[in-house]
């Protein structure tokens, strides 16, 4: 299964980037690779897609946050670099909808595995 970035995503990593570049802050070190390699359209393991996911998941507060909308005081904040390096919105829903999908999988190979693969009437 490929997990290749959006078009999406990799502007938005490309947006965290500079905006980690020009303001010294936001993001970790992972974030940064995370930004490099979206940014590059670097196909992406199942690992990462659900590291991702769990990332988003987490930090979806920061939205809430002073800063993360363009015209508030402190834009863009530390939260909103974050999250643009992870591939902002569209990363958010992109790798939701693939870990659902690699957990659906997972689950199917699970119940067969185990000679469970639905009810029967």
């Amino acid at each position: 299964m490929s997990n290749k970035p959006s078009e999406g995503m990799v502007s938005e990593a490309k947006r965290g980037l500079e905006w980690r570049s020009e303001h010294g802050r936001g993001g970790t070190e992972v974030g940064i690779a995370r930004a490099r390699d979206i940014s590059n359209g670097k196909n992406l393991s199942d690992d990462t897609v659900k590291r991702m996911y769990s990332f988003f998941s987490r930090h979806e507060v920061d939205k809430k946050a002073e800063g993360f909308r363009q015209g508030e005081d402190g834009y863009p904040s530390n939260g909103r670099i974050a999250w643009a390096l992870w591939g902002g919105d569209a990363g958010f829903s992109w790798s939701k909808r693939l870990a659902e999908k690699l957990d659906d999988e997972r689950s199917m190979q699970t119940g067969a595995e185990s000679g469970i693969v639905g009810a029967e009437s």
